[in-house]
């Protein structure tokens, strides 16, 4: 390509209508059936990405069988930090006809769309079909030698498309395909290296070549992870020594994290036979001294409920993940949603205190679940991680600093004879023993008790073990994380648009794009309980607009129902996909 000129080069931004106010990215959406490779795609271009110094994004979208349907990766190169989905698309590589039918309408005359010729030719979008690349990447593969080498084949025609050298790409390669063979690994390279000959050769014919320059702030310490592994780690950080979990989409990637890695951080994993039998197991491990973690979604924690009372009345440290996605039933059941935060601040019969995060991204969702693995050591209770299949299958990039590990501190004493497991005490946290460390009796009840934990139906001991257990809330609130903040500050500071979890870097980058210079996002990591001092920063605003993954409003309610402000707009979508940059965009227009 270097003996090439290179009459034009199409830009990424050319049908943005935002593009003045945003730094120039690429947009690339890859679609084809489940098993053609799509993640094979997306491995390759992400690492090789990466390495060559710019910023990268990624995020799937998948549909609930084995085989067949649409699956798709969006991912976004820029030279600033990017973290959230964009509606445009670039660059479209279409590995089945099908896809068209899905992504029509995100697709425009300045969008470059790649595949087969039979693929193309299906097109029925006339704008997408203007600008068509026809690369025979099933024709390449099969002369390699297998047909499953396509997605390798396409993940070369994209570098040469983006004026990548191979030079990165051999290396990730090599380490991808290691664990399969030296033939696995050659015929990749092979296939790589004959979808970069032909892409180029089909961009200079077709005088379309796309391109960003390189960052000259490129960091080679950031690290690039999924949700789930920011998660997972998070949990090996805080201590957790005991995983247990029923698989359930989308949060069975944090169990199987932590059991490839169980062995080396000396973690005990155990697939339950059901959802109940993991919740129950997990509090007899915490019974017994270990730190617990429980992953889940919003139908498997409806089942573990019981469990939940359970570990409030015998004061037992629980912490359970539920990656939430679309409900009621089975639902969406690999979309995204945030409709499960009532599930959770209401789970268990009784009243008893609790604590709900929820990380916006993949170095706060390492910070927030260290942090609930040890306020449930630490206050003897159950805390929850609240996700969601889009931030479980994003990819995103975070400062390696960010995830430290810290020593982790041990809240267990060793008993005497004389030891109450639920001695009353003034701020409701009694000292926690466990079986075989000292002398004392340690007796757990699921019946009310008295301090020794022995069954009691005393009226005034009730109601002092009903307040030990309440009490702890009030030290909760003065130690919840208060929310952070971005976009406008001080007088000019009219609006706050409010988001928690996964609409984090959304809010900010569409703030950014729409030129705003009176919006203020506040973003919560934790959602129950709420600081008190959050009422004092709410007040400043005149307008309070709160925007979620739900029908009703569920944070929103929360926030009123605490009396912490009066929400003015509520800004929800509930169709199982997450927030675009555009649709943001769009919604703070009327604000």
């Amino acid at each position: 390509m270097k003996q090439k000129t290179q009459k034009k080069k199409t830009s990424a931004r050319k049908n943005s209508a935002h593009k003045e106010a945003v730094p120039r990215d690429i947009s690339i959406l890859l679609a084809g059936q489940a098993g053609q490779g799509i993640m094979t795609i997306e491995n390759i271009l992400t690492h090789v990405l990466k390495r060559e110094g710019f910023a990268v994004f990624a995020t799937r979208e998948y549909m609930s069988r084995v085989r067949g349907g649409v699956n798709s990766t969006q991912i976004r190169i820029a030279t600033v930090p990017v973290a959230a989905p964009v509606e445009r698309v670039d660059v479209f590589v279409a590995l089945e006809a099908q896809t068209f039918e899905r992504y029509c309408t995100r697709l425009t005359a300045d969008t470059i769309v790649m595949g087969d010729e039979q693929v193309v030719r299906a097109c029925d979008c006339s704008a997408a079909c203007a600008h068509a690349l026809t690369i025979p990447f099933r024709e390449i593969a099969n002369e390699v030698g297998r047909s499953v080498y396509a997605n390798t084949v396409a993940a070369g025609a994209l570098l040469a498309l983006l004026d990548i050298s191979l030079d990165v790409a051999r290396d990730v390669l090599r380490a991808l395909f290691a664990a399969k063979g030296e033939r696995v690994v050659t015929d990749n390279i092979t296939a790589l290296e004959r979808g970069y000959k032909h892409g180029s050769h089909t961009a200079f014919m077709h005088d379309t070549y796309v391109g960003l320059a390189r960052s000259v702030h490129a960091d080679d310490t950031q690290v690039f992870l999924a949700g789930y592994e920011a998660v997972a780690l998070g949990a090996l950080a805080g201590g957790v020594d005991f995983c247990t979990s029923y698989p359930m989409s989308p949060s069975t990637g944090v169990l199987t994290y932590i059991a490839q890695h169980g062995k080396e951080c000396g973690v005990v994993v155990e697939q339950a036979t059901d959802e109940i039998g993991a919740a129950n197991m997990s509090i007899g491990a915490a019974y017994a001294g270990a730190r617990p973690l429980v992953t889940t979604s919003g139908g498997g924690f409806a089942l573990m409920e019981e469990a939940i009372s359970l570990a409030a009345m015998t004061e037992t440290p629980l912490t359970i993940h539920i990656a939430q996605r679309p409900g009621p039933a089975t639902g969406l059941p690999t979309r995204t949603a945030q409709e499960d935060l009532n599930l959770v601040l209401h789970a268990g019969h009784g009243e008893f205190a609790r604590a709900i995060y929820a990380p916006g991204d993949v170095a706060e969702a390492f910070a927030v679940t260290q942090r609930a693995v040890d306020v449930a050591d630490r206050y003897q209770m159950p805390t929850f991680i609240l996700t969601d299949q889009y931030f479980m299958d994003s990819l995103a990039m975070a400062p390696e600093e960010a995830f430290a590990f810290a020593p982790v501190a041990k809240h267990i004493v060793e008993t005497d004879h004389a030891y109450q497991r639920y001695a009353l005490t003034k701020d409701g946290i009694s000292p926690r023993g466990v079986p075989g460390y000292g002398e004392g009796l340690v007796c757990a009840d699921s019946d009310e008790h008295d301090e020794s934990g022995h069954i009691t139906e005393d009226f005034a001991v009730r109601v002092a073990m009903a307040d030990k257990r309440y009490a702890r809330l009030k030290a909760l609130k003065k130690e919840a994380l208060m929310p952070t903040r971005s976009g406008a500050r001080g007088a000019k500071a009219r609006v706050a648009l409010i988001v928690w979890g996964s609409n984090k870097a959304v809010a900010q980058e569409a703030v950014r794009v729409s030129g705003r210079d009176d919006i203020t996002v506040l973003h919560f990591a934790q959602v129950y309980p709420l600081n008190p001092r959050i009422k004092t920063t709410l007040k400043k605003f005149a307008t309070i607009a709160v925007m979620e993954n739900n029908r009703r409003g569920q944070f929103a309610d929360v926030l009123a129902c605490e009396g912490l402000c009066t929400v003015d707009v509520r800004i929800t979508k509930y169709n199982g996909a997450p927030f675009t940059v555009e649709e943001v965009v769009d919604r703070i227009a009327r604000l």
